[in-house]
């Protein structure tokens, strides 16, 4: 009974294997990423990668190519590495083994860490910060209000200075200041631990447009199932690559499939495929107007190109 017990609270909110499928806002504010600087194909590899702590190995052998368009999710228990893997691709920290590096030509980096302080102008309020960021486009102070109001920042909370903001404020303030900086590589690392539904929604559909590179680490699994297009799962210290999407990924792993689906309860919302991208080509994006930019149709697209290779592959031919 306590093992049946603990399966129910499992999957209820605030369980594990629990996918809530958030309310759907009637009065959708819809946001794309400014057009991605043109780069290269290659942007990230891995080659022959180990690393760990003291006597803690977290993973090795990793050999990994990522390349333009991917959107890239990367899975595992805590304490695997996942966060520690998005650090070495930046160059916060070496590699015990082998070598990791961004090898994109003109890469324009934008790198969500769960920490805002160090990076945030803590002297400024929360809109001088959108106003700074704006600055090169032709945003508007009622587009700033908007953005920031989606992300919880509303009436007189836009005058607030950084310095007095809480950790998840101040991450908000980020991410909002991201939507708005011009870049072709986006690594996120918790992106959506402080957003509530509304803010979630407006992230979720700026990536899946996004013309660049993407790779997040997140445990919100619905916001994974509706952004990534490959998911890299961190796994007994080996990195898998599972082709597709979350449902996909399910599909293709047993385990998690086993766990998921034969613990099912009717009302339980499943995990459903990404929604599909019409795919515009760059050039064209740059001739988007301002207007189709804030949210009109046709706006620029993150298309998936079959570029993550040479890890340990898990799927049909692989």
């Amino acid at each position: 009974i306590k093992s049946k017990e603990r399966q129910l609270a499992e999957l209820l909110p605030g369980g594990p294997l629990h996918i809530a499928r958030p309310f759907v806002d009637k009065k959708k504010f819809e946001f794309r990423f400014p057009p991605s600087p043109r780069c290269s194909q290659d942007v990230i590899e891995l080659e022959g990668v180990a690393h760990g702590y003291k006597e803690a190995p977290l993973f090795s052998d990793i050999d990994l190519a990522i390349e333009r368009g991917d959107r890239i999710a990367i899975l595992g228990p805590n304490g695997a590495g996942k966060s520690t893997l998005l650090r070495l691709i930046m160059g916060r920290e070496k590699p015990r083994e082998g070598r990791a590096e961004i090898t994109a030509s003109n890469a324009v980096l934008q790198y969500f860490e769960q920490d805002q302080a160090n990076v945030l102008p803590l002297e400024k309020t929360v809109m001088q910060t959108m106003e700074d960021a704006s600055r090169d486009s032709d945003w508007v102070y009622e587009q700033l209000r908007a953005l920031l109001g989606r992300f919880m920042f509303k009436d007189e909370k836009v005058n607030d200075k950084l310095a007095t903001l809480s950790g998840g404020e101040k991450a908000r303030v980020a991410l909002c200041r991201m939507l708005l900086t011009p870049s072709n590589l986006l690594l996120l690392d918790e992106p959506t631990n402080h957003l509530d539904i509304s803010a979630k929604e407006v992230l979720e559909e700026a990536i899946r447009h996004y013309e660049g590179t993407v790779v997040m680490v997140s445990h919100d699994r619905y916001f994974v199932s509706q952004t990534a297009n490959t998911i890299l799962a961190l796994e007994d210290g080996k990195l898998i690559v599972y082709d597709g999407d979350y449902r996909s990924y399910m599909e293709q792993n047993e385990r998690t499939q086993e766990k998921v689906e034969a613990r099912y309860i009717p009302g339980l919302t499943r995990i459903q495929s990404a929604p599909k991208i019409e795919v515009q080509p760059q050039g064209e994006a740059m001739k988007e107007t301002r207007k189709k930019n804030f949210g009109g149709k046709g706006g620029p697209s993150g298309n998936k190109n079959k570029g993550v290779k040479n890890a340990k592959r898990q799927g049909a031919g692989v």
